[in-house]
């Protein structure tokens, strides 16, 4: 680990409305979850071909820099050495930001892993990120891209991560909790299947969010977070969904709710890491 302080639950940017009256309402969603504590914002250079990197820096505009901790993502078709160094000012630029919290590696690609690293590293020698990561990692490649960083250690490995995707619980999270490697889940609730593994898992998510006077979805954040290591950073464009989100950071899931949720929603067998 860091040993920086980040909140569990973040605010993701993926598929952010980028124009009319949708946007000036996730702009507000994003301020008020920072009003909220979730200070965790993540984008990437690729959201709206770097249109929504821009969006959030407007959103964020007029916050203390210090409240707020930023990722963004290098697309793997720009990471040789000098097109990460150049992403990084980019996303800089459009954030309008000095310095970035996180900067990752949104896919492995064609450039060699160790040629992304080893500008990884650089950026942090030079202030222009705190941390480094990788996203859509399986454990074999995250431990490389560590590896080939040196002294600078891997901060995260973001994934896909939800009720319905739990291939990672295998091996990938039991390995990062060993190496000091937070685990950021994206897409919690399954972009669209939500409604489906509630239906299947027959009232479970109910039952454990009654007895916490939650929400279900209050209930599934908190599972997912469930472990020092984990993070998770739902897309909220509207300020109910947010408040809704924000309200899972202070929800604390006993032995027996977690083991009602692993009944219902099982991992299944081990297999290659799912991304979308």
């Amino acid at each position: 680990m860091t040993g920086a302080r980040v909140p569990v639950i973040g605010q993701g940017t993926w598929d952010m409305p980028e124009s009319g009256s949708r946007l000036q309402e996730a702009k507000e969603a994003i301020r008020r979850g920072i009003e909220l504590g979730m200070t965790h914002l993540d984008t990437a250079e690729m959201y709206g071909s770097g249109r929504v990197e821009e969006l959030l820096g407007e959103a964020i505009a007029g916050i203390a820099r210090e409240r707020l901790f930023i990722t963004t993502k290098v697309l793997p078709s720009n990471a040789s050495y000098s097109g990460t160094i150049a992403a990084a000012d980019r996303s800089l630029k459009r954030l309008r930001c000095e310095y970035l919290d996180l900067f990752l590696l949104h896919w492995s690609g064609s450039f060699p892993l160790e040629e992304t690293m080893c500008a990884f590293a650089s950026l942090v020698e030079r202030g222009k990120t705190r941390f480094v990561g990788v996203s859509n990692f399986d454990a074999e490649a995250m431990l490389e891209a560590a590896a080939h960083l040196g002294s600078v250690p891997l901060a995260c490995n973001q994934v896909l991560y939800n009720l319905g995707e739990r291939a990672i619980d295998h091996r990938l999270i039991p390995l990062a909790r060993e190496r000091g490697i937070a685990v950021v889940a994206y897409t919690p609730f399954g972009r669209g299947r939500f409604a489906r593994d509630r239906r299947a898992a027959g009232g479970t998510l109910e039952r454990v969010a009654a007895k916490h006077d939650a929400t279900a979805r209050q209930v599934v954040l908190a599972f997912l977070t469930r472990e020092p290591n984990l993070f998770t950073i739902p897309k909220a464009a509207r300020i109910a969904h947010v408040e809704e989100n924000a309200g899972a950071g202070e929800l604390a899931l006993d032995a027996g709710d977690i083991a009602a949720i692993e009944t219902a929603f099982p991992r299944g067998r081990p297999g290659p890491l799912a991304m979308l």
